[in-house]
């Protein structure tokens, strides 16, 4: 299987990516971290390719958080990480705030809306000439639970994302900066997720490079019975070792060190460099 490279990042792919929440309010490690900057440098050392910073919860539900108080969190965490190398993806919908990050050496725009949340992110994204993480969602944090409704969740959420994608190009970002996420848990049903799951292969079929994240994530606690979202590493990693077989290029984690191990594993049955 060959697996996508994405915007110049190196490393040995599939990619991990560690998610250093700066929230009070995420949904599985929301203020658990003490020390921001040094639980980075601990997923690194565990063999994180790349860190994605959010200052914003976007878990169901969520309020928006002021612009003034995401780049607060984010800036408290991003020059340390940058002046020591780290590969820096920044999760935010605003477009002050990707600004303000893109300057301060941040590599990579994670939104969750795929662009659409604030009318100046695609300009700031296509002048940077950055990478950039279009998910899949509908709606926002706070409508998206009752967007839900498919009548075939892979066909839609594909020809959605492509369509996103064309205009992310239209609006001057280069192709191949752009990885795209089908978005597990943003407007899906357990139901849907899983079935997104299963038929990577429709997403792959867009011509991008795909990041999935699983971890955590509510479904995996009805398939296994774990109710507890912390205790759920060996499901995540199962999901996560499932979308790399069909194809997903990036693995956004929490619990970088056992899935590390895992794609290591994987990587090398598969006989991957």
């Amino acid at each position: 299987m060959k697996l996508r490279r994405w915007a110049g990042v190196e490393g040995s792919y599939p990619l991990v990516m560690g998610i250093l929440n700066v929230t009070p309010d995420s949904f599985s490690d929301g203020g658990v971290h003490t020390d921001a900057v040094a639980a980075a440098f601990a997923m690194v050392a565990e063999g994180a390719d790349i860190i994605d910073v959010g200052g914003e919860s976007t878990r169901p539900g969520a309020e928006p958080v002021p612009v003034d108080v995401e780049i607060s969190r984010v800036m408290s965490v991003l020059p340390a990480l940058v002046k020591s190398g780290v590969v820096v993806s920044v999760d935010t919908r605003n477009a002050e705030t990707m600004q303000v990050v893109l300057e301060a050496g941040a590599r990579i725009i994670n939104d969750v809306s795929a662009l659409q949340h604030d009318p100046g992110a695609a300009g700031v994204v296509a002048r940077a000439g950055c990478a950039v993480v279009l998910m899949h969602m509908r709606g926002d944090p706070l409508t998206m639970r009752g967007l839900a409704l498919y009548d075939d969740v892979v066909t839609e959420v594909a020809a959605e994302l492509r369509a996103r994608a064309a205009w992310a190009v239209a609006e001057g970002i280069d192709p191949g900066c752009i990885a795209l996420d089908p978005g597990i848990g943003f407007a899906k049903t357990a139901a849907g997720n899983i079935e997104l799951l299963q038929r990577l292969d429709v997403l792959q079929a867009l011509g991008f490079p795909l990041m999935v994240g699983v971890s955590r994530k509510g479904f995996i606690g009805g398939m296994s019975g774990e109710m507890v979202a912390a205790a759920r590493v060996s499901g995540s990693i199962a999901a996560g070792l499932w979308a790399i077989s069909q194809g997903a290029s990036v693995l956004r984690v929490h619990d970088v060190r056992q899935t590390v191990q895992a794609v290591r594993v994987w990587r090398g049955l598969a006989q991957l460099s």
